[in-house]
């Protein structure tokens, strides 16, 4: 059983992301058009699960199973789509869990720009990430122990902040992140 914890904004995750990426950048080469820090550790300030959230967007989806034993060397367990079409979502570490990533290919662009966009939002608004922080930080005081509560709790909002950072970005013309 995993605790949830939230914690305040750690400087260290920036750097622990770019450090993760050059490690896979190192694994799947010049399949990677680019990488991205997403989630609520990429947001300065915001509250959240000290786990790095990792966007490679790559040129050939299929290929990266061909990878999996190389990842798994890195410490990741391979899910395959784990849900979500033409993803490849990657796990490491179990208790604590400390990376995902989520591997998209550049066509992908409503899944690219859905997570992108979200952070880009969160970082120019305010208070909405703090907002978002303080949801988090309330719902693991209720469910400590309940990843599935944890994430229910949080379904309603995450979908309407997709939704106002998607528009949010259309509008200010911030649709292109390949």
């Amino acid at each position: 059983m995993m605790k949830i914890v939230v914690q305040a904004y750690q400087p260290e995750w920036p750097k622990l992301f770019e450090k993760e990426a050059n490690n896979i950048r190192a694994i799947l080469g010049e399949e990677i058009i680019a990488i991205h820090h997403i989630g609520s550790t990429s947001v300065p300030g915001i509250k959240a699960k000290p786990v790095i959230d990792i966007l490679p967007i790559v040129k050939h989806i299929h290929v990266i199973d061909q990878y999996n034993k190389a990842m798994d060397d890195l410490g990741y367990e391979a899910l395959g789509e784990n849900g979500i079409k033409g993803r490849r979502f990657f796990k490491k570490g179990e208790n604590p869990r400390t990376h995902h990533l989520h591997i998209f290919q550049k066509d992908a662009q409503h899944e690219i720009v859905r997570h992108l966009a979200v952070r880009d939002y969160l970082k120019a608004h305010a208070n909405t990430a703090r907002e978002y922080g303080a949801l988090k930080v309330s719902l693991a005081q209720k469910f400590p122990n309940d990843i599935e509560s944890y994430c229910d709790g949080k379904d309603a909002y995450v979908k309407q902040l997709e939704r106002n950072a998607l528009e949010w970005c259309i509008q200010n013309e911030k649709i292109d992140y390949l």
